[in-house]
């Protein structure tokens, strides 16, 4: 019997326009290349589409016949996807496809993020617009651009591009979750320049490899007590300069602010004579941070190498100091929402830190439902950052979104979901960032909602999708288009 792939699962509508996603490159910041496939895809079939001056692709359909006078409901979801793959992976996103397999229930890509979130949302959009099938009032669909780093297309989103009164924002991960309310976030950037010094005559040059952590979405996962990657170099790299007279000349660890960083790397001299101390500092902290996130994480790894002598090093008061700054910075969560406390309120990630050449950099991704709390935490770290000398700016804030527990589009998903399923959907708030923040910013009026089938470990390698849930969604948005 041969082995099930991409092109095998049901629906067909759906799987078959999220595989030609696949074969496009879309990693945040390179959307060149899906914008022009979503217009010619749109072009082939006769649907209207542009894209809006924030780089968003709009569509539009009209109703079938005998629903002009519903409601015109805005499918919505973001093309890009976030670029993480495994140490081994030679992926390049911004040329080569995802290369899918199907894992019993699950689908699954190649050493590499699957780009299931927004995928899926993207595909379920182009399987309504392309469809003869369905009945539906007026419809148009908002696909945006950057959501991942920076929300840029719902944050230069035109008040009079829509004409919506209902927005579905399909970037839920989990089937049967309807989502009201989600948190702010705000994007926190620490810096400091400095002069490079010269390495120690006798000294040696190691680069200090953490990696083989799980990582995750620094919003669904922030709370599942996984470890960071840059926090656990800090550890490593705190006492290696006060036990072995370490210099710091270079450190690269995660690669987004969203992302749970899952490989750190810095480069050290010391003392020759103190190489024997750093390989066994290098055992115990793996050993330690092993035993520490026993039952969470699986296997990390801390491996010591000779290099070549860099050029140049921190110097010793600023390493000294931005070192301290990311062994104190709050990282995960900082408190859980009081009035429903299984859900996280305020988190930051600590999920980037680049130094080297000149320049140390820390970033930054702090989430809060709390306006009042968001301000705490963005003080918090500025305070800690401005300790070490550091210049601290913020960028990309958006608001939390408020819940609406009187949503009429939330009640009568509720109603369909049941009748077609016969069973409650449940309906509540997310620490994850979603874009109907700012899209009910800007369009007051729209009742807003997002769902969505099945994800899990989105942000990192080891994303997948629910095969099984993604019929069932499909089912659901049929009926759900035809009840509004």
């Amino acid at each position: 019997m041969s082995k099930q792939t991409i092109h095998d699962l049901n629906p067909q509508e759906i799987w078959k326009n999220f595989y030609l996603l696949t074969q496009v490159p879309r990693p945040s910041g390179h959307l060149e290349k899906v914008q022009n496939f979503l217009l010619g895809w749109a072009a082939e079939r006769g649907i209207e589409a542009f894209k809006d001056n924030a780089e968003n692709i709009v569509m539009r359909k009209p109703a079938t016949k005998g629903m002009e006078g519903h409601k015109t409901a805005v499918l919505q979801a973001h093309m890009d996807m976030v670029p993480q793959k495994t140490d081994e992976s030679n992926h390049n996103f911004e040329t080569d496809p995802i290369e899918t397999w199907v894992d019993g229930e699950w689908l699954k890509a190649k050493d590499t993020t699957l780009g299931s979130d927004d995928g899926m949302g993207v595909a379920a959009i182009m399987a309504v617009m392309e469809s003869n099938e369905l009945v539906h009032g007026p419809l148009e669909a908002l696909i945006t651009a950057d959501e991942e780093t920076c929300m840029y297309g719902v944050n230069h989103l035109a008040p009079d591009t829509l004409k919506g009164d209902i927005l579905l924002n399909i970037d839920n991960e989990t089937m049967g979750e309807f989502v009201i309310g989600s948190a702010g976030g705000v994007n926190i950037t620490a810096s400091i320049q400095y002069r490079e010094s010269e390495a120690e005559e006798g000294d040696a040059a190691f680069i200090v490899t953490i990696k083989n952590l799980k990582g995750g979405h620094s919003g669904l996962e922030i709370n599942q007590g996984r470890a960071n990657a840059n926090k656990l170099m800090a550890r490593l790299v705190r006492q290696a300069i006060i036990d072995d007279d370490a210099r710091l000349a270079s450190w690269k660890g995660g690669n987004m602010r969203n992302a749970i960083p899952r490989t750190a790397q810095a480069v050290l001299t010391i003392p020759r004579e103190n190489e024997e101390d750093l390989r066994e500092l290098a055992a115990y902290c793996q050993e330690t941070f092993n035993n520490e996130y026993r039952g969470v994480e699986e296997g990390i790894s801390l491996t010591v190498e000779s290099t070549e002598m860099p050029k140049g090093l921190v110097p010793q008061e600023i390493q000294d100091n931005v070192v301290d700054a990311i062994m104190a910075c709050h990282d995960g969560v900082l408190r859980n929402i009081p009035s429903i406390p299984s859900v996280v309120e305020t988190s930051s990630n600590l999920g980037i830190v680049e130094i080297g050449a000149g320049e140390a950099k820390v970033l930054i991704l702090a989430r809060s439902s709390c306006d009042s709390m968001m301000e705490y935490i963005q003080e918090m770290q500025a305070s800690c950052f401005n300790m070490a000398g550091m210049k601290v700016e913020y960028g990309g804030q958006y608001g939390a979104w408020q819940p609406n527990f009187d949503s009429p589009i939330t009640a009568r998903m509720v109603e369909v979901y049941r009748e077609l399923f016969g069973e409650e959907a449940t309906v509540q708030v997310c620490h994850a960032g979603l874009e109907c923040s700012i899209i009910g910013s800007v369009y007051p009026q729209m009742d807003l909602v997002s769902f969505g089938p099945t994800l899990r470990s989105p942000h990192t390698p080891g994303e997948r999708c629910h095969i099984p849930s993604v019929d069932k969604f499909w089912t659901f948005l049929k009926a759900l288009l035809a009840a509004i």
